[in-house]
């Protein structure tokens, strides 16, 4: 019995220490997460809207369906595709995964 009482933990004895350490591991947790995930997908979302931003007639795009086509219209939402002769689609411009070639670069 008395051996149990010499292990019980005194009281007042490192209460405040623990929380500190525990909020300073949320904070370092937090840091790591803003740096390994949300800064780089904030990033490239940016890069994306410059992208779209850019779009000008004549671009060869691809989309995120895999569709290859060449800009042949936009609008303030959408884009227009010519994918073949005398077929063109219209997409939406968020659609667009990637710029093939700039329109004077071939």
């Amino acid at each position: 019995m008395e051996l149990l009482f010499a292990m019980a933990p005194q009281g007042g004895e490192g209460g405040g220490g623990g929380l500190i350490s525990t909020l300073i591991m949320f904070g370092a947790i937090f840091l790591i997460f803003y740096f390994m995930i949300i800064r780089p997908q904030q990033k490239r979302s940016k890069e994306k809207e410059k992208m779209l931003s850019n779009l000008e007639k004549g671009d060869k795009v691809l989309t995120s369906g895999g569709i290859h086509g060449i800009v042949s219209g936009l609008e303030e939402k959408t884009a227009l595709l010519q994918i073949s002769d005398n077929v063109k689609i219209k997409v939406e411009r968020s659609a667009i995964a990637t710029v093939l070639a700039k329109k004077g670069s071939e």
